[in-house]
């Protein structure tokens, strides 16, 4: 498979995932957190799905997004992960209703290694009924690992439930 089609398969999954939880946790009244911001795609397309029904918080070190989906000052949250998830669990609790995290780059060890870093700092912050994408196998152990909606393609894009 070429790297193209990887990385196809990877944001066709994230959008198919993207979308059931967004569908799954609307009744969840807890904010969004997207862990890497990036380029901005995928927050644009969690506000763009969202609107104004849930706040959207994103965990970033530096912000370096297109114009059109950078978040507000307000709801950036600048930092290392592993400071600021675990400050963000003492400022607002378990209460996240989706969290997003698209943290790896492209060395499937070295994402692993920090899947398993971060894994317990993130699990503590979703709320009853909240959902965690990721690009990423995670390691949770309280939260279930969820089977993919129609569209996603196995070992691209992983689900987890509260």
């Amino acid at each position: 498979m070429t790297r193209l089609d990887l990385f196809i398969d990877r944001m066709v999954s994230q959008r198919a995932c993207l979308d059931h939880a967004i569908a799954e946790t609307a009744l969840i009244d807890g904010p969004v957190f997207e862990l890497g911001l990036g380029n901005g795609r995928t927050y644009h397309h969690l506000r763009e799905r969202i609107g104004d029904a849930r706040p959207i918080y994103v965990f970033e070190r530096a912000i370096a997004s297109h114009p059109e989906s950078t978040p507000p000052d307000e709801q950036v949250i600048l930092g290392d992960v592993t400071e600021t998830l675990p400050a963000t669990l003492q400022r607002f609790g378990p209460v996240a209703s989706l969290i997003h995290a698209d943290l790896g780059g492209h060395n499937a060890k070295k994402n692993d290694i920090f899947a398993r870093k971060v894994s317990p700092l993130i699990e503590p912050l979703l709320a009853e009924g909240g959902m965690m994408v990721s690009s990423d196998r995670m390691y949770f152990d309280t939260l279930t690992e969820m089977p993919l909606p129609g569209g996603a393609v196995q070992g691209r894009c992983f689900i987890y439930r509260r």
